[in-house]
């Protein structure tokens, strides 16, 4: 079986056409390297006009119940800007969903095509899933308990989803291997413990510090998700690397007559 490794028919270089590559580089301009900057200019101007234009992503929705109400006002008496902690809150909770659906496509991939030698087990996986799942539930229980509605869309809840949906291609596109699959979901991983130091940060400063307590378990478990995936990621290409160079010993290696 062919592997992402293998030397193969990639003709995207222009070394693998020579000549033609000298055409295409003789048309030209010797200036070409001012046109460049023009092109970006342009497409810059372009950008600034949709962005003059354009509205917010979107607001943090205002509390629903009388509880919520009160909870606010409670903060903004203290100082404290509720809506801030509200929307990353929301982003945590959307980031833990596509969590979940991340590794249910790592799954579907894993059954599909099997793991490797100090690869991931499905035991493993299916654990670390269960634990991303835990992990939104938790922080659907602290955004009710604070009466903020968990089912809206807050801003950086919806930046999230998008930002979570290139992970998503690369996992699900049929041609990727489970390690190239892992290598994607690290990519994840090493947000999401970014994302709950912050939110650490937030619980602590709003004087959340039950929150922050639980929150500093979450962080935990995502740190050694984020080794594990690291760990599995590393192994696969050392053992594509030793397979190579096993590969060019046996070819260089005399052959008995």
């Amino acid at each position: 079986m062919t592997r992402p490794t293998d030397t193969g028919t990639n003709r995207t270089g222009l070394d693998t056409a020579p000549v033609q590559a000298r055409e295409i580089l003789q048309t030209v301009p010797e200036q070409h390297s001012e046109a460049v900057p023009g092109e970006q200019l342009e497409m810059a101007r372009i950008r600034q006009s949709y962005m003059q234009d354009a509205e917010v992503i979107g607001t943090v929705p205002p509390p629903a119940s009388m509880k919520g109400a009160a909870t606010t006002a409670k903060e903004m008496l203290k100082g404290n800007k509720p809506s801030v902690f509200i929307d990353k809150l929301g982003e945590r909770l959307a980031f833990e969903r596509s969590g979940v659906r991340l590794y249910d496509a790592v799954l579907t991939k894993f059954d599909t095509v099997g793991s490797w030698d100090g690869g991931p087990s499905r035991e493993e996986l299916n654990h670390i899933r269960d634990e991303e799942l835990a992990h939104f539930k938790m922080v659907t229980d602290a955004m009710e308990r604070l009466g903020a509605d968990p089912t809206s869309m807050t801003p950086s809840a919806d930046l999230a989803a998008v930002e979570s949906a290139g992970v998503m291609q690369a996992i699900t596109d049929p041609r990727t291997s489970l390690p190239e699959a892992l290598h994607a979901l690290l990519i994840a991983e090493r947000a999401d413990v970014d994302g709950w130091s912050m939110l650490i940060d937030l619980a602590e400063n709003a004087g959340q510090t039950g929150l922050a307590d639980d929150f500093r378990k979450a962080h935990q478990r995502e740190e050694e998700h984020a080794r594990k995936v690291k760990n599995w990621v590393a192994g696969a290409i050392s053992g594509d690397m030793a397979r190579q160079l096993s590969g060019e010993q046996e070819q260089r290696s005399p052959r008995s007559s």
